[in-house]
């Protein structure tokens, strides 16, 4: 069952302020992430995640197409 469009997307907040931060700095290192459900926004694309798959962090750089997936998704278990 989808999410309430009425609650929005999920994004981790703390996520987003890493992104944010990364941007503002200009740094492009992948930043390490165990939100799998987080949902990909399009401030997220050109950055790489390192997602959590249970065992090891395995990379996943955002694009245009990830718009609207989630980080889980892109990083098997």
């Amino acid at each position: 069952m989808a999410r309430s469009l009425k609650k929005g997307p999920f994004l981790d907040p703390k996520l987003m302020k890493k992104v944010q931060v990364q941007k503002a700095s200009g740094s492009r290192d992948p930043i390490k992430t165990w939100a799998r459900a987080c949902q990909i926004p399009p401030e997220f694309v050109g950055h790489t995640f390192l997602v959590h798959n249970g065992k090891n962090h395995i990379t996943v750089k955002g694009v245009e197409n990830m718009v609207g997936h989630r980080l889980g998704e892109f990083a098997p278990t």
